[in-house]
């Protein structure tokens, strides 16, 4: 029988594995599909994770323009922005960010408040691909279909 070890393995940059993981955003709850991209990126779900380690999977969300919000949040949720200058706040709803020109900024800023800040979060935050649309310029990386909508039945509206 083989004794158990007792020290804690710590993953080096270079023995890190990356892979590709490609999201369908289409009526799935923001906050829901946030916590697990975040997940992913920090490498959470990896046996080997190492907080001070980029040690994630790169994550690629297509339809990013079609996530959902339950409730009101649509419509009375916040997002507020200061200018630099006196008095120079700013806000917005999601709604408004939505109808926008970067409809995929309502999830990168959901996924960003999730990840630690500093340096190793700047650069596993580089491993998240947001598209708006169906089409994404990854398909050489050979990304495996993620699911989430499956994972829960509250990750998913039907309008």
């Amino acid at each position: 029988m083989k004794a158990l070890s007792k020290t804690t393995r710590s993953i080096k940059p270079a023995e890190v594995e990356k892979k590709w993981h490609l999201i369908d955003a289409d009526g799935l709850v923001v906050g829901r599909l946030a916590t697990i991209v975040a997940n992913i990126l920090r490498g959470k779900t990896k046996p080997s994770f190492t907080p001070h380690v980029d040690c994630g999977d790169h994550v690629i969300v297509i339809n990013a323009d079609k996530v959902r919000f339950t409730g009101r949040k649509l419509q009375d949720k916040r997002y507020y922005k200061h200018t630099g200058y006196a008095g120079g706040i700013k806000e917005t709803s999601p709604a408004k960010v939505l109808e926008g020109r970067f409809p995929e900024r309502v999830l990168e800023k959901a996924v960003e408040r999730m990840i630690p800040r500093g340096p190793l979060g700047r650069q596993q935050m580089k491993a998240l691909h947001l598209y708006a649309g169906t089409e994404h310029p990854h398909d050489g990386q050979q990304p495996e279909v993620l699911d989430v909508a499956s994972m829960n039945r509250k990750n998913k509206v039907a309008k």
